[in-house]
């Protein structure tokens, strides 16, 4: 019997651009665990305006997070944003990242990003906060996974459409990695 290596597969992109969803439909179609946003939980429980600190305490929970479902898993871990999210926000809102972040992305801890296009209608979310800018975002995102040279696959269009463009890049790196492997 071949015991594979685990994958961990992070959801990105832009507010309001069904990563969510998606990680969730893509866990309920392997039959796997994923990574909710830790950074929901967190801010609606701080009794204030976040601020750039919480970024960093956001990042290593995350990231602290999908460690410990990773090793729950079999195969598969779906995440639900990861540090490229929090280097976005952090270098938008604030001009710069915590070099904690910066290190851990480049450490990088996930085998496929599925980067998420802004072709989705924005839903309101009092927790999100760039509606007018979604596809400026959707570029930094872009330049940065090609810059570091990051797998990843845009994942754009409607409901099944959008769902089996994720399943078909999560299938090749299934394949991938058991070629490697073998």
């Amino acid at each position: 019997m071949t015991i594979f290596p685990k994958l961990n597969v992070v959801v990105t992109g832009p507010e309001s651009s069904g990563k969510t969803w998606l990680a969730n439909a893509l866990s309920a179609h392997y039959k796997t665990i994923w990574t909710p946003e830790f950074a929901r939980s967190y801010l609606k429980q701080i009794d204030r305006p976040y601020e750039e600190k919480d970024l960093l305490v956001i990042a290593q929970n995350q990231l602290d997070q999908q460690k410990k479902d990773l090793q729950e898993v079999d195969r598969l871990l779906f995440s639900d944003t990861g540090l490229l999210v929090m280097k976005i926000w952090s270098t938008y809102k604030y001009g710069r990242t915590d070099p904690w972040i910066d290190h851990e992305l480049a450490n990088d801890h996930y085998d496929l990003y599925l980067l998420c296009y802004p072709d989705l209608d924005w839903e309101f979310d009092p927790l999100r906060e760039n509606q007018d800018n979604r596809d400026e975002l959707f570029h930094l995102y872009q330049n940065i996974l090609d810059k570091q040279g990051l797998p990843y696959a845009l994942i754009n269009g409607q409901g099944d459409l959008r769902l089996q463009k994720a399943i078909n890049a999560v299938d090749q790196l299934l394949k991938d990695s058991e070629e490697r492997f073998q």
